[in-house]
């Protein structure tokens, strides 16, 4: 989007004529320049979904002043609605246990400022990764877990993301379940990595399931969060093939870079503001 500020709008409301004209129009009438247009209509149940980009330079409207000046036609269309600006950064905690591809994945691609994501704390039940937070300069809190404690451990956790102002989670390998309560704090705002290709292979040993089963094709699912595991809105999916000669480490090996490459799209979608949840599918407007 450049260095200028723009303003991303999510509008989701039922399906009637007029609705790209009549927001187009909100925009074009106080000067704005439209960037982005993606719109998407579920015509099974008459639903209608837009995202749309326009540059502020000469928007007539301040910004402190938008939300309230869009009210009037969020309530004529009875819309669901979210507005973001284009400078505002997601805050996002990443949780990882012992490996690391999916957590340095993330840090280089957030140096290299390819989606705006700040990550101000790394959050893990061992200590392994605490070199790499280090090199980063990231702090690293350490919550070891155990049967016992684990409640107790995630309340710390969830109080720490409060006093960090933390708006998104992002479980990049973190071999915990997380409670109901966590979930419901952050609703649809956890991603997790999970190394297959989903819904095959849910749950633990996929790339061992995988193997067994002798499949020909892979894969890594990115998906938000809900209460049962592995089962949340997919946002991001990719595959690779497989043969009779690749072994089990071969098979973990390829995954790791498809594990990698997933979680890092999955987050540029989400922190662009790419993503719709609608019952446990998404809509993703690229």
């Amino acid at each position: 989007m450049g260095n200028s500020l723009s303003a991303i709008l999510l509008f989701t409301c039922k399906d009637r004529q007029g609705l790209v004209y009549s927001i187009s129009n909100f925009i074009f009438k106080h000067n704005g320049n439209i960037i982005d247009l993606d719109e998407h209509v579920d015509t099974e149940g008459k639903i209608f979904s837009i995202r749309i980009v326009w540059d502020m330079k000469n928007f007539s409207i301040p910004r402190q002043e938008l939300k309230n000046s869009l009210i009037p036609l969020v309530k004529e269309f009875d819309a669901d609605w979210k507005l973001f600006f284009s400078d505002e950064k997601i805050r996002t905690a990443v949780f990882v246990s012992k490996y690391e591809h999916c957590l340095q994945e993330l840090l280089w691609r957030m140096r290299l400022e390819e989606f705006p994501v700040e990550i101000p704390l790394i959050i893990s039940n061992h200590e392994e990764l605490k070199p790499l937070a280090d090199y980063y300069k990231i702090p690293f809190y350490y919550f070891p877990i155990s049967k016992e404690n684990k409640s107790e451990q995630e309340k710390k956790q969830l109080l720490l993301l409060e006093e960090n102002k933390i708006d998104t989670v992002v479980l990049a390998r973190y071999m915990q379940i997380l409670s109901k309560e966590f979930v419901d704090r952050f609703r649809n705002k956890i991603i997790n990595i999970h190394h297959s290709f989903l819904p095959a292979f849910a749950g633990g040993n996929p790339y061992k399931q995988a193997y067994e089963r002798g499949v020909k094709i892979i894969g890594a699912t990115a998906h938000y969060v809900t209460e049962i595991i592995d089962d949340g809105p997919i946002i991001e999916q990719d595959i690779i093939r497989i043969s009779h000669r690749d072994s089990l480490n071969d098979l973990i090996r390829k995954g790791r870079d498809l594990e990698r490459f997933v979680l890092a799209r999955a987050l540029r979608y989400h922190s662009e503001h790419r993503v719709l949840v609608r019952s446990n599918k998404t809509i993703i407007f690229e």
